[in-house]
């Protein structure tokens, strides 16, 4: 049995997973607001839409930059900043007059954000131990984990109520609390022997290890956007799935991430490799059967828990894998690279969904993100695996 983590780590860990739920309810809340947003500047949904995209690309071509810049700020400091400069565009976004406007304080956000998930599960390894590693990065994932599940509606029912301005000032508002909570707790961690310097950043491109996760976290990320961009379509018009139990599958999927983050915390120490075959190969077999089922609703919303339960353990475990085989100075470009390249999957996946959807074929979208998903299993088996044992 691990010892326990001291209150003085413990604590701002915590601040660091509660900021992460943050962050991603943040992220993708204009979803839930879209048509609310698109009424009070007399646009159609699918106008407003753009900034969902806009937002995605952002934070995967800007990452690198913005991190080679910031890079040799103290870590606590880097941290509070980019917290501070979250808020800011949160309460930009509620000011909003214009669309052009709610794009700029989005850009804004997208901006923190690039920099926040590139510093977050490096600064959680540095509050612990070696040997708490693996709950740390864990305790950080659930936060994005608890966001799908209680964030997104929250903010939809303080919108519905309030009107969609509000959402954004409640966020603001939680934001600036947490930057309160970690400029109290957060302690001063040293930038370490040296910074990461841009000189060093092909060696970091002919690490096999992060590369082998840059391309595993790219594939995969697309693959599993082509189909979960479209679930809701999905499970409504192929599955025939009510509102309210299209609503109870998604809440469904993200109550199933948790234990994704348990299965991480529990096997990864001991059983790297079989967190990596079930992350990458798991998810390509289940998500086969994703099309077949649909007939099956039951069957479904027990597959949709396993897709989501994996996806959480796959995100978690290539995190560890990046800042396990890169330096304390290299770890937070390593991870902009990551974030970045997860962002381009993201929008990747949805276009691709998007064609399938496009063409008549939503009934087989499953089909599709299996065949995606096969790309990174099959180079997790043959390349990287071995590439891993041999070291």
């Amino acid at each position: 049995m691990l010892p326990a983590i001291p209150p003085k780590y413990f604590l701002p860990l915590i601040g660091l997973a509660i900021t992460a739920f943050i962050f991603c309810t943040s992220e993708f809340m204009p979803i839930a607001l879209l048509s609310d947003i698109a009424v009070s500047f007399g646009m159609t949904p699918a106008e407003t839409g753009i900034m969902i995209t806009v937002y995605a690309w952002i934070v995967g071509l800007a990452s690198l930059p913005l991190m080679l810049a910031v890079c040799r700020m103290e870590p606590r400091r880097l941290l509070l900043f980019t917290i501070a400069l979250f808020a800011i565009g949160q309460i930009g976004s509620g000011l909003a007059t214009s669309f052009a406007m709610l794009m700029g304080a989005r850009v804004l956000v997208a901006c923190a954000h690039a920099v926040f998930w590139s510093i977050a599960t490096p600064l959680a390894t540095r509050l612990v131990t070696r040997a708490h590693q693996p709950f740390a990065l864990g305790s950080v994932i659930t936060g994005t984990t608890v966001a799908t599940i209680f964030g997104l509606p929250l903010g939809r029912i303080i919108g519905l109520a309030l009107g969609w301005r509000m959402t954004f000032f409640a966020i603001a508002l939680v934001t600036l609390a947490m930057l309160a909570y970690l400029w109290r707790l957060f302690p001063h961690i040293a930038a370490g022997d040296q910074s990461f310097r841009l000189r060093d950043l092909p060696w970091l491109l002919r690490n096999p290890v992060t590369v082998g996760a840059f391309l595993m976290s790219l594939l995969f990320a697309t693959g599993y956007f082509t189909f979960y961009s479209y679930i809701e379509p999905y499970l409504g018009g192929v599955a025939g799935f009510s509102p309210a139990g299209i609503t109870a599958t998604l809440m469904g999927i993200g109550v199933a991430g948790f234990s994704g983050s348990v299965l991480f915390s529990r096997l990864y120490s001991g059983h790297r490799r079989l967190c990596l075959y079930l992350g990458t190969v798991g998810m390509a077999v289940l998500a086969a059967f994703y099309s077949p089922l649909a007939a099956v609703p039951a069957a479904l919303v027990v597959l949709c828990m396993m897709l989501g339960s994996l996806s959480t353990l796959f995100n978690a475990t290539i995190q560890a894998e990046v800042v396990a085989g890169t330096s304390r100075a290299a770890a937070p470009i390593a991870m902009s690279l990551f974030s970045g390249l997860f962002n381009v999957g993201i929008g990747l996946g949805t276009i691709f969904g998007g064609f399938v959807a496009g063409a008549g074929l939503l009934p087989f979208i499953g089909f599709a993100a299996a065949a995606i998903l096969a790309l990174p299993a099959l180079y997790c088996w043959k390349v990287y695996l071995p590439a891993m044992q041999k070291k």
